[in-house]
């Protein structure tokens, strides 16, 4: 299939052929059509997928040919997205694809002032991209009404869950029109997930593509073993090597970083750390640098990271592993996008041994080992011999004797002893 043959309007192929567009992702030749017919949508799909386009191609359709017959005023669709980072990308997208469409679009955040962008609002805007804080401000001040509203989208709703938006989500849904076009995107559908999307959406199509548990086939994933004081000096010995074109590095907290980006620029190396402490005219100019190769490095958190799209990013390095199994799977997937190869290095070190544990359980195989790792040491390969067997002599004993958080398991382990001990033992 190719964009040709999902009947869009003249100045959107003119749009995307400028891009070098030709052939839908799966969830845009499947999402694109269901939007254009007019039906609420459910899309599970995680990042590098090209689920911008799959919304905002058909939101600029049917807003064009709606423009055409009549041009009535106010905010026609509204794109509620959990990051600055990422509500500007949509806006860049809305930009990109609907150049030729003559709609108004315009992209609201917090961490900056209001004016430039009241200013814009009052001028008038067809589509608004917002971020959840600064839409309920602006909506308070009287700058917003979402009263001539038609379409509806919230993306990345899991990321808003988790970065508490629920409440401004909560107060935000009573403000829109019933009679309305909701889409809804989420790269994970736990239950408070799928009843989110119940309060929002009307008789759905569920669009689902490239479980969560999945990985690109094109990124080639390998493991470092290393002990956490190593891991910075593998880090600079690492990025000695040029073909490491533009590297994203995920650290788990601010600090850390910051921390790494100082420790990378003394060792002369290009590199900025971008996270929520940043100022926003700091975020966006390290992101700008990242992009344009002036900068190649870019340190970052998961939080900051969601929503970075850089085309022909080379590598992603898991500096920490992440806490939960699904982030590891959005990080490397910001490599190896839209068919292109990506490779992706983890560090991981004794202690982290049970997070790589779960990751390999939900991908659902084995992450080979890096060749040639000057620090994996004599000690190193211990701690994680070690771990490993401690790992595996838990999961026997869970499976044997059950779980320590009710009675089954002390009243098994007492009878496989065998005693008549039915009790766990008592606190001293």
């Amino acid at each position: 299939m190719t964009f040709e043959d999902l009947n869009l309007i003249e100045p959107i192929r003119k749009a995307l052929q400028q891009e070098g567009y030709t052939t839908p992702t799966p969830i845009q030749a499947e999402a694109i059509p269901i939007v254009t017919d007019g039906y609420d949508l459910l899309g599970c799909a995680q990042t590098g997928t090209g689920k911008t386009a799959a919304f905002s191609i058909p939101i600029i359709q049917k807003l064009y040919n709606q423009q055409q017959k009549e041009r009535s005023r106010g905010i026609k669709a509204l794109i509620l997205t959990p990051t600055r980072e990422l509500a500007i990308q949509i806006d860049e997208s809305f930009e990109a694809y609907g150049r030729y469409a003559n709609l108004r679009h315009a992209v609201i955040f917090g961490g900056v002032g209001q004016k430039p962008q009241t200013d814009v609002l009052q001028r008038g805007v067809d589509i608004l991209i917002a971020t959840p804080g600064r839409l309920l401000d602006l909506i308070n001040q009287g700058y917003v009404s979402l009263k001539s509203l038609d379409f509806f989208v919230l993306d990345e709703a899991d990321r808003m869950l988790d970065m508490g938006f629920i409440h401004d989500i909560k107060r935000i849904l009573p403000l829109l029109p019933k009679k309305r076009q909701s889409l809804f995107f989420s790269a994970t559908m736990p239950p408070e997930i799928e009843k989110l999307a119940s309060t929002i959406l009307y008789k759905p199509e569920k669009v689902e593509v490239t479980p969560v548990s999945s990985t690109v086939d094109t990124i080639d994933q390998y493991i470092y073993y290393v002990e956490k004081k190593d891991k910075i000096s593998l880090l600079t010995s690492l990025l000695a090597n040029k073909s490491l074109e533009s590297v994203l590095v995920f650290a788990r907290t601010k600090h850390g970083a910051d921390k790494i980006a100082k420790s990378l620029v003394k060792s002369e190396i290009v590199a900025e750390a971008i996270h929520g402490n940043k100022s926003q005219n700091a975020r966006q100019r390290a992101l700008s640098n990242f992009k344009d190769g002036s900068t190649r490095v870019l340190i970052a958190t998961d939080i900051a990271a969601r929503g970075i799209d850089v085309d022909n990013l080379s590598h992603v390095i898991n500096y920490e592993l992440p806490n939960v199994p699904e982030t590891y799977v959005h990080r490397i997937g910001r490599t190896g996008r839209a068919g292109r190869s990506g490779v992706a290095y983890s560090f991981c070190d004794a202690e982290e041994m049970p997070l790589l544990k779960d990751i390999h359980k939900l991908i659902g195989k084995q992450i080979p080992a890096a060749g040639g790792n000057p620090f994996e040491t004599a000690q190193v390969k211990q701690a994680v011999a070690e771990k490993n067997k401690a790992i595996k002599e838990e999961s026997k004993r869970r499976n044997m004797f059950g779980s320590k958080r009710d009675g089954s398991y002390w009243r098994n382990k007492k009878r496989a002893e065998g005693s008549n001990a039915n009790t766990a033992p008592k606190k001293k």
